[in-house]
């Protein structure tokens, strides 16, 4: 065995890929079911982690408002395209995944801190959701991955109508803001965590001198 292929990592199989993403993904949705059977349980005590803005306390509920839901239609309606989404953030690397996903949560919970209306109480996955539509809509164009476009392509098919729905202001039902700002999120993660071409260093070469 030589030194180069003792030392090189594991190559993952896209069955091993996909077990993974969809443990993940069973279990962050599983987690977000859970955590609204304690807040029924507790008198909707977990709702206070939602975002009411321009409050500086709120903005450690900035992470945690992503989590929590007000009531179980509310995270039914969040679980399948989170549960899909996800999944298919997911399946290339989970590392990647977890940094655009804790952007896109970030990003957004910081812009409806920002812009959403006086009095309101803004939380649940949805922000992420919107985020994970925009980053798999994209991703590929920005990587040159036929795959991973026909894949955007896709989910730009299933679920469009009803994102643009999402962001349009008038529609009051929901926070658009959290919307919007959880697709342009996942849109900037795509060109901040793209992937590199391999074998491209960043230092230029060296230019031969003639003597």
């Amino acid at each position: 065995m030589t030194a180069s292929s003792e030392h090189a990592a594991p190559v993952r199989g896209v069955g091993d890929r996909a077990r993974a993403a969809a443990k993940l993904m069973l279990g962050w949705v599983a987690f977000l079911w859970l955590l609204e059977v304690v807040d029924a349980a507790t008198g909707h005590a977990l709702d206070g982690f939602g975002i009411e803005p321009r409050r500086a306390a709120e903005l450690l509920d900035v992470v945690p408002a992503s989590f929590v839901h007000f009531g179980f239609d509310h995270v039914a309606s969040n679980s399948v395209p989170l549960l899909v989404l996800g999944f298919l953030a997911a399946l290339g690397d989970l590392r990647r995944f977890a940094a655009v996903a804790a952007l896109i949560i970030v990003i957004d919970g910081l812009g409806v801190w920002l812009v959403s209306p006086e009095h309101s109480n803004t939380a649940g996955a949805s922000g992420l959701v919107f985020g994970l539509f925009g980053y798999l809509l994209v991703r590929g164009f920005v990587d040159r991955r036929f795959l991973d476009m026909a894949v955007g392509l896709v989910v730009g098919a299933t679920w469009g109508s009803s994102i643009l729905l999402g962001i349009s202001p008038a529609n009051t039902s929901v926070s658009w803001q959290g919307h919007l700002f959880g697709l342009a999120a996942g849109v900037a993660a795509a060109f901040v965590l793209r992937r590199r071409a391999p074998g491209r260093s960043a230092v230029p070469p060296a230019r031969p001198l003639i003597p």
